[in-house]
């Protein structure tokens, strides 16, 4: 196993050297001056002044050497730039705004996947059923709408006419700019900021989750050992949870280790209709304040997880299944 992900590494460098080429280009080749961004549309700078501005940020050289340079900081300082909309190490931003994404994706996913496992589990065993078609229905809505749509009408509908929940933010700008009386406090007031946003994804994920869920149960319980353990007078319980769900579980682990990066990656549209303070967030930000910087580091971030989260998935998939051997 550790030779199979030694090896698995070694063959992702290549490939996040493409991903870094792809994104370094895309990023240079977008329309706009990051200079006239981060002056702003009053500036009065002249074009001296700008370009004084644009040798200090390296902007002037060849585009090999912006990438060699850039490639360079990253691998032997751990450094990702400047950001100029912040005025600080992107990497700063990242390592801050990045645990504010992973909290709001994991306790979606926890919820999603807590709801799909005995829902799914069900709709196979009565499949065809009322409540078969009931949650078959509400899984396609949740995979058919985008979560920015959901998002907005919970908003209008629920949070705007009750008053009852934020809609914006991770804390109260007044508790937060006063301090909090208590730690206790304060979870509190981010756990209701989290209510709406959570509620989008997990509804998001519970639809993905619980379609693997019935379709793999489907496939298990009509298998010869599945009617063995029953003609045994194993209890259904016995025989649907441990023998049947086990080997079921397959494609689930498979999918949830490409779900893991997305925790960190962050959910760019829902975070900015929610405007959670989230990589997702700032990546918006920085495509409109042409930070390019931020941008650059955070599309690398996303892609390495995303590549990262496909190893893990084969490695999961072998600890769940005996029989695929990854040596």
């Amino acid at each position: 196993m550790v030779k199979y992900i030694f090896k698995r590494l070694i063959n992702l460098i290549p490939v996040v050297f493409i991903i870094s080429v792809v994104i370094f280009g895309t990023v240079k080749a977008m329309p706009g001056d990051p200079v006239n961004a981060y002056l702003g549309a009053g500036s009065r700078a002249t074009e001296a002044q700008k370009d004084s501005i644009r040798r200090e940020w390296g902007l002037d050289r060849p585009l090999p050497e912006q990438y060699v340079t850039w490639v360079k900081n990253m691998v032997t300082k751990g450094d990702l730039g400047q950001s100029t909309k912040f005025k600080q190490p992107v990497a700063d931003i990242i390592g801050e705004y990045v645990w504010n994404t992973f909290l709001l994706n994991v306790v979606a996913l926890i919820i999603g996947i807590a709801l799909s496992i005995p829902i799914g589990i069900r709709q196979a065993v009565k499949k065809f059923s009322k409540f078969d078609n009931f949650w078959t229905v509400f899984s396609l809505l949740g995979v058919s709408v985008p979560t920015f749509f959901f998002a907005l009408l919970l908003v209008f509908y629920i949070a705007i006419p009750t008053g009852a929940l934020p809609v914006s933010g991770m804390r109260d700008a007044s508790m937060a700019l006063i301090g909090y009386d208590s730690i206790f406090q304060e979870i509190a007031d981010v756990a209701v900021h989290m209510i709406l946003p959570v509620t989008v994804l997990a509804f998001s994920n519970f639809a993905t989750f619980s379609r693997y869920v019935r379709s793999a149960m489907i496939d298990v319980i009509n298998q010869d050992y599945v009617r063995t353990a029953r003609a045994k007078g194993l209890k259904e319980k016995v025989v649907i949870y441990r023998h049947a769900f086990k080997n079921a579980m397959i494609p689930l682990v498979t999918l949830l280790g490409l779900y893991i990066p997305s925790l960190f990656s962050g959910a760019m549209i829902l975070e900015s209709v929610f405007a959670w303070p989230g990589l997702g967030k700032i990546l918006v930000d920085a495509i409109t304040n042409q930070d390019q910087a931020i941008m650059q580091a955070c599309l690398l971030f996303s892609a390495i997880l995303m590549v990262l989260g496909n190893l893990l998935s084969d490695v999961l998939y072998s600890v769940v299944d005996p029989r695929v051997k990854v040596e």
